[in-house]
């Protein structure tokens, strides 16, 4: 072997430095993806968190806006205040509207905590998922329409049944499609499911595009003032993260589970790519073929 081709030849140690180099980038990238992951899963859970700590607090600003509005009307009627007899009758009708929704609200409140009790026995049997899904998209597609919305309802390739309380279960779906809608001013929600291999659990996730971040409330409720209430409407329902709370505990007691989410852009697809995405993930047991038969 000649001089030349000796000294031409790159030294071993400088190609291992290299390759070692390499990997070592590749794990602080991955590191760096991963801590970011972590954090937003924490926040996420803290989150929920909050919602299971204000509970009490958030129950009773919801009961104390229509309370207000309630005492509020009954006020003007006893200090004479009203100039016509149908302007008195206009505010009995807007009272007995506020006292509609308290009694709407104890009572959804009531049945989550005796479900949870078990004195409200479910009735748990295999459901078909795409059933769910046709009915949620049917008695949501307006809600979301109305508010410029764009709500996709995938429904799954095959027939996959879960097992859960039929009633309950239709409730905690058409609860969190509700409440998603409910706080976005623009963006996407898509609802799909999957049916991972080797498990026997039914993943239905929600996931919401919006620029702006959703499920935050404050958690300290006591101290703030109830809205005013001027035309109370019937069809009122709890505040998105009461809703989350008590569908949460449905969930549970069927056993299921439910996480909020921060999909990372590398993991979403089509027109969701580069977008900020929240994964509403709803675990529920699949209804394998023996419990359906």
């Amino acid at each position: 072997m000649s001089e030349e081709s000796v000294v031409s030849k790159p030294p071993v140690s400088q190609e291992v430095n290299s390759e070692e180099k390499s990997l070592l980038e590749k794990e602080i990238k991955d590191l760096k993806e991963e801590l970011k992951q972590t954090k937003l899963a924490y926040e996420m859970a803290k989150e929920m968190s909050h919602f299971k700590a204000g509970f009490l607090a958030r129950t009773s600003h919801e009961l104390r806006s229509p309370l207000s509005s309630l005492m509020g009307m009954h006020q003007l009627i006893l200090s004479d205040l009203c100039d016509s007899p149908a302007e008195e009758r206009e505010f009995l009708a807007q009272a007995h509207l506020s006292a509609q929704k308290m009694v709407k609200l104890l009572d959804e409140v009531i049945a989550i905590a005796k479900t949870e009790q078990g004195t409200n026995r479910l009735e748990i049997r295999p459901i078909s998922l795409t059933e769910i899904f046709e009915e949620i998209e049917v008695l949501t597609h307006m809600q979301a329409a109305n508010r410029n919305l764009q709500l996709k309802v995938i429904s799954p390739a095959q027939d996959i049944q879960v097992l859960a309380d039929p009633r309950r279960f239709r409730q905690v779906l058409l609860g969190l499609v509700d409440s998603t809608i409910a706080q976005m001013d623009e963006g996407i929600i898509q609802v799909s499911a999957v049916c991972p291999k080797d498990t026997q659990q039914v993943s239905i996730w929600i996931d919401v595009r919006c620029p702006n971040p959703i499920w935050h409330e404050p958690v300290d409720l006591i101290s703030q003032e109830p809205e005013a209430e001027t035309k109370p409407h019937k069809d009122v329902k709890p505040s998105p993260g009461l809703n989350l709370f008590m569908v949460k505990i449905l969930v549970e007691v069927m056993d299921g589970s439910i996480e909020l989410l921060a999909i990372p852009d590398n993991e979403t697809a089509g027109d969701m790519v580069r977008q900020t995405i929240t994964r509403i993930q709803c675990s529920m047991p699949l209804a394998m073929p023996e419990a359906g038969e």
